[in-house]
Parts: structure tokens; sequence; C-alpha cells
């Protein structure tokens, strides 16, 4: 295989080792910014969209700041090859163009929220397909100066709304597996804030009910939480169902009903290989670039 990858930093640094393990004969080029950027072993580096003509790439991934994505894919468009967008699909939702311009040239596009892949989430859709569910709450709390150890954490996308930063886009991982799990919302209503000790320009924390025909689910978001937690509780008729991300464990009432060895970085390899395999050689649509702006729409409207 041949992968561009538009965006070099940490999470491109995971989607890199993934593609290793798949397929240990793929050749990497990275598009980047300055003739003076450092080079990376194994990793070509090209410096212009045109440089793109004399190569053939079979696919890219987008791992650049969310606030240069509509850019980057305006530019790729025009090579007809199949697109791995790193999760939010844009930082706005004054993108319907672009998107129509993917549609009209037929591109495929997959946007990456790879807990899709989580064994335990995907255990959870399948146990309460048959389940009368009364009540959702989704909870995701961490501290953003812990996330990239050795760098001022207000220096980073995460920190700064103009880069397209924000836990409530930021974590859109919450949003996503609820669309995926429950569907599109009936009504969305939500509370941002930055309040916190962090004192930075993006919001640090924020709130969601999303409104379904039967149940509500509120979903809560922060940066701040120094103690980690990511969970999915589902308040079914005769059953509570929790769902502990971070320890891809599933507990019935408290009575652990499924537990994987697993952790989320394994979904990065699940993800890539599903793209692969199904929507780049078998043309099977998965969380499209469509699909992704109608979860965009649940954090963004009215914003």
């Amino acid at each position: 295989m041949k992968v561009l990858i538009v965006g070099l930093g940490s999470i491109a640094a995971k989607h890199i080792t993934a593609l290793k393990i798949i397929d240990p004969k793929t050749v990497f080029y990275a598009m980047r910014s300055s003739v003076n950027a450092d080079s990376k072993k194994g990793i070509t580096n090209v410096f212009s969209f045109e440089d793109l003509n004399t190569l053939e790439i079979d696919f890219a991934i987008i791992s650049n700041p969310t606030s240069v994505h509509k850019k980057t894919i305006k530019h790729l468009i025009p090579k007809n090859i199949p697109l791995f967008i790193e999760k939010p699909l844009f930082s706005t939702l004054e993108n319907e163009v672009v998107l129509e311009e993917i549609v009209n040239n037929k591109i495929t596009t997959y946007v990456a929220c790879n807990l899709r892949f989580l064994d335990c989430l995907k255990f959870a859709k399948q146990y309460i397909e048959s389940k009368r569910v009364n009540e959702v709450n989704i909870y995701c709390g961490s501290y953003l100066p812990d996330w990239r150890p050795g760098i001022d954490y207000k220096t980073t996308y995460s920190a700064n709304k103009e880069l397209g930063g924000g836990v409530h886009i930021d974590l859109i991982h919450e949003i996503d597996y609820a669309y995926w799990l429950f569907g599109r919302p009936q009504e969305v209503n939500k509370v941002f804030s930055n309040k916190s000790s962090l004192n930075i320009d993006a919001y640090d924390y924020a709130n969601y009910i999303l409104t379904y025909a039967t149940f509500n689910a509120n979903i809560i978001l922060n940066y701040f939480r120094r103690d980690p937690k990511r969970t999915l509780e589902i308040v079914c008729d005769d059953e509570t169902i929790t769902i502990d991300i971070l320890k891809n464990t599933v507990y019935q009432n408290q009575e652990i009903i499924f537990t994987s060895e697993k952790t989320i970085i394994d979904t990065y390899e699940d993800q890539l290989r599903f793209f692969i395999h199904e929507v780049v050689a078998k043309g099977n649509k998965f969380n499209t670039a469509n699909e992704a702006y109608e979860i965009l729409k649940i954090c963004l409207q009215n914003d």
C-alpha cells in the first residue's frame, strides 16, 4: 500500500504503527507545510499537492488540525482517492459546499471514530437491541494537561478555540457512539463553558441532553477531571447496563457480563483493517462524511 499522511502528529503516529502491523510493506508519504520540516524514518516528505500527481496513492489519512480539514479535503478531491479523515470532520458547520463536492465526485470517505471498534461498545450494541431503554448517561472526564506529556497544554489545538479545539468537539467520540447506538435524536439541548482552573479559551465542559422517543440521553464531557472516568450507563426496564470504556468491561447490575483484554489503542488497527477491507475494497459505507456531518450538527448547531 501507498498511503499519504496529512498532519504528522501523535494521532498519525498511531495510524502509522497500525498500518505497519497490517502491511509491513506500506509506503508512507507525508505532506509537510515547510521544506525545513524534519524527516521521519521510513516516510517520504512531499511539499505540495501537485507533487502527488506523479505518485500512486491508495488512500490519504487526514490528521492535521480540524480547522484546516476543509482546505485539505478540497485539495485532495481532484486526486480521486479514498479519504480517511480524523474526527471531527470540520470545526464549523459552514461546509455544505465541500460535502457536495465529495458526493458529486464520488469520493470514498470514512471519518475515524475508533470507539465504534471497542469490544465493550460492540457488545453493548448487540445486547440492547431487544431491550426497552429508559435512560442513558454518558460521562467522559480527564485532565487535559496529562494528555500530551512534556507539551504545554495551552499551546495545543484542544485548548484553542480558533484551531477547532474544545471538549465539546474534541470528545466527539461520545456523541458519535451515542448516534451509532441509538440513532439520530429528536432534539438536542446543550450547555458549554470554560470556567475551570485550566484557563483556556476553548470550552472545557459540555453537557448535552439528547431527546429520543422513549428516553433521554445525558452526556457530560470535561477536560479537568484528575481521575479519568469514561462510562456509558443504559437503564433498561429490568436491568442497568454499565460500560466502563477504560476497562473495556460491561456490567449488569454491577456484575461483569463481558470483558476484553484489548485496549483503546488496539482499535486503531481494527479500524484501519475495516477501512481497507470493507470501505475501500468493497465500497461499504460506514461513518461517511455525510453521516459525520450529521453528528457534527449535534455538537455545534446553535453553538
